[in-house]
């Protein structure tokens, strides 16, 4: 495996004049015109491809501001650095704003993997597959509930009887998903740490699990672990693209992605929470 420094130089064509390293995957390299661009490693690099694949599908967008992708090879991924700041009101509310349209410039179908993106993708360090599909419901049963239900069974997180409370809700997910809307340009990882702000305070996306899904979804990410001035975002959405009637109930619903895989790379803290929001579901 080649050095950080060195990836940022081929993909930029520019030399590299200091690294300063910001965790075992991640390195901020200053090049020789004064820039500096950010170095990330994974493995395997089928994740920097749907990374990189994410960043520029949602660039296309023309909406919420997302680092420009330099390069990416086998082992490293190259984007600009964004000079961080601090959210301040009128930047969530902006931010708001420009998520909503991002949503609104659409997928090809649920679950449809960013052009040139591989379907074997990743959300965060777990596995997730983008299989178009043909209605929402049915997809997120499918594809986004029931793989993570049975691998947090194998890993031993969450218990036989358990599953099947998650796979009844699977099962009515028809009667919970609310109205039907189009598919939606998700970022698929929105926590409040793939959300950067600038010294302008405008708000930038990184690290992307970019998919066509339902938009209640980002929204409930943001909702499930918190983000600067949320209810300045909300409303923000809600001036450019109301919501449906009944979204505030369905958080739980949308979150339940998310709850499964931390349960699969965490353990059993978050089965308790999957369990819980599975529950206040079948309860409605």
């Amino acid at each position: 495996m080649s050095h950080p420094s060195v990836a940022a130089a081929r993909h930029t064509g520019r030399r590299a004049v200091e690294e300063h390293r910001r965790s075992p995957a991640l390195s901020e390299i200053v090049l020789d015109d004064g820039r500096a661009v950010m170095v990330k490693h994974a493995d395997p690099p089928a994740a920097l491809a749907a990374g990189a694949a994410g960043l520029r599908w949602l660039a296309a967008a023309g909406s919420v501001a997302v680092p420009a992708v330099h390069g990416h090879d086998g082992a490293w991924l190259v984007t600009d650095r964004v000079t961080e700041g601090r959210a301040d009101a009128a930047g969530a509310a902006r931010f708001g704003r420009e998520l909503a349209a991002l949503h609104d410039a659409g997928a090809a179908a649920f679950g449809a993997p960013p052009p040139g993106g591989p379907a074997d993708a990743f959300v965060g360090l777990a596995p997730m597959r983008n299989e178009p599909g043909g209605d929402w419901p049915a997809w997120y049963a499918e594809h986004r509930v029931l793989p993570y239900v049975r691998l947090a069974v194998d890993k031993g997180a969450l218990r036989a009887a358990e599953a099947a409370t998650l796979e009844r809700l699977a099962d009515r997910l028809p009667a919970l998903a609310g109205p039907a809307e189009p598919p939606a340009r998700l970022h698929g990882d929105l926590w409040t740490g793939n959300v950067l702000w600038d010294r302008d305070g405008a708000a930038w996306l990184i690290d992307p699990a970019a998919h066509g899904g339902h938009r209640e979804t980002d929204l409930a990410m943001l909702h499930l672990f918190g983000a600067p001035h949320l209810h300045r975002i909300v409303d923000g959405y809600q001036e450019a693209r109301p919501l449906a009637d009944g979204w505030r109930e369905r958080v739980p619903l949308h979150q339940l992605f998310p709850l499964l895989v931390h349960t699969v790379l965490f353990g059993r803290g978050y089965a308790e929470q999957a369990l819980t929001a599975a529950r206040s579901q079948l309860a409605r």
